[in-house]
């Protein structure tokens, strides 16, 4: 099946382990996505790729294990940065601030939010 890619915020998705490439060159969601793409909603400023692009300056974080994600305000997050379940990451202040690598969320289900 096709992933159609309208948004910076699909394209984040697309970017991440949440899909994979398969031995025929086609992307798909990974098997343990259950046919479900996560749900990323990134902060206006981040709505062309170049600006896209800073937010994840060393690649992707995981979305493998994440049911939504939202960005809220300027964000940098570093290597190896894995979200699960529902996250909220919310810088209100001025300037960008820098997520550490870490797991960040659970699979309680329940609606996870840090402000940077």
């Amino acid at each position: 099946r096709f992933a159609p890619v309208k948004t910076t915020n699909d394209l984040m998705a697309l970017r991440s382990d949440a899909y994979m490439l398969t031995e025929d060159f086609r992307i798909t969601l990974a098997p343990e996505r259950n046919f479900v793409p996560p749900n990323v909603k990134l902060d206006g400023r981040y709505k062309f790729v170049d600006a896209m692009e800073t937010i994840m300056p060393s690649g992707a974080p995981s979305l493998i294990g994440c049911k939504s994600l939202t960005v809220e305000g300027e964000v940098v997050f570093e290597a190896d940065v894995v979200f699960k379940g529902t996250v909220v990451v919310k810088n209100g202040g001025e300037g960008p601030k820098t997520l550490a690598a870490g797991i960040y969320g659970d699979d309680s289900g329940e609606k996870i939010t840090g402000e940077l």
